[in-house]
Order: structure tokens, then sequence, then C-alpha cells
């Protein structure tokens, strides 16, 4: 729950123009719809990380004429890999078109604006746990539904989210990541 209102201080409470009513916006999709670009954001988001790490739902927040889409990472990411684990996202988010907004003082968060609104935030928390959001821009009010998209590992979407408890070889390995040098043979 921590991380989470660390990511709303990070993000800001909502969209930038939040402050916007649906009528002020150029709205072509609902929240639903919105919803579902967020997920699809965050499932291309997580198909770009190598190796795959494990991941739950943790918030879906419907408010005036948006919506969150949060999920944490279970994997443990070392204090030694974190900034590759960042870099990965970045590089992958930059490909897609996204804009940098902003990036913590520490590194350790970073925040991006799609062409048509949507932001989207990075935080590497306590013990190494990463946390992914997604926040759409106004639209038209609408139900939304949970996400579609299953996730990798334990859902802990309806529970208290644990520390990140899954080890990988990769991504919670202490030894730092090597050099790439060419060869000399």
């Amino acid at each position: 729950m921590a991380a989470a209102a660390l990511v709303l201080l990070l993000a800001g409470c909502g969209p930038a123009d939040s402050g916007s009513s649906p009528k002020d916006q150029d709205t072509k999709m609902n929240m639903q719809e919105a919803a579902d670009r967020a997920d699809a954001i965050l499932d291309g988001t997580f198909a770009a990380i190598k190796p795959a790490v494990q991941w739950t739902p943790t918030y879906t927040v419907p408010a005036e004429c948006y919506v969150d889409r949060d999920r944490t990472v279970m994997t443990i990411i070392s204090e030694q890999r974190r900034a590759a684990f960042l870099g990965v996202v970045e590089r992958y988010w930059k490909s897609k078109g996204y804009e940098l907004v902003d990036v913590s003082a520490n590194g350790l968060a970073a925040n991006f604006k799609t062409e048509d609104g949507f932001q989207l935030q990075v935080l590497i928390g306590a013990h190494g746990q990463a946390h992914f959001s997604v926040t759409t821009p106004c639209v038209e009010k609408s139900e939304v539904s949970a996400p579609s998209s299953p996730p990798a590992g334990p859902d802990y979407s309806q529970q208290e989210v644990p520390a990140p408890n899954v080890h990988s070889d990769f991504w919670s390995s202490s030894d730092p990541i090597p050099s790439s040098s060419p060869s000399g043979t």
C-alpha cells in the first residue's frame, strides 16, 4: 500500500488534465476501451522484459473520467540489476514513441506519456519490488471490468501484496551485469 501511495505522489493523483470533464475532452473511447488500451500497454511492456518476471494485478481505479491500471512485480529485482530493469522498460517505451516526462532523483522511478495522453509510471520500491501504473486520459464514463490478462504467477489482486518473493537467476542476482567488450580473438 505504501508503494502505491508513493507512485501516486510521484505521478500525481491522476491525469494532468483531471480537472477537465469528459465534455471538454475529444473522447473517442469510453473508460472500458481506455482500460483495455492500458492493459495492452502493460502486456506489451511485460512481454518486452527478458527474462520474464512474475507479476500480479494490484489496482484498477476508475475515477470520474479516467482509469488507473496497476501491476506489481513479484520477482525480486536486486540492487545490482535495478538500473538494467528500468533500462529495458525505458528502451521499450521509447521504441513505442512514448515521451519521457520525468525521472526521480534517485533514478528508481520514471514517468512517460503516450501520444494519446496515457500516463505510464514505473517505480522500484522496497525490497526491489517494481510497480507499474498506467493512467488513462479523461474519456467517456462507462463501467470498467477487471483486467482480462491473467497474472504471471499468483494472483494477489484481492489481498495485500507481499514483498517480492520470486527468485530469478538473472533479475535477483547480486552480480553486476558484465559490460560488453569486443572480442579480441
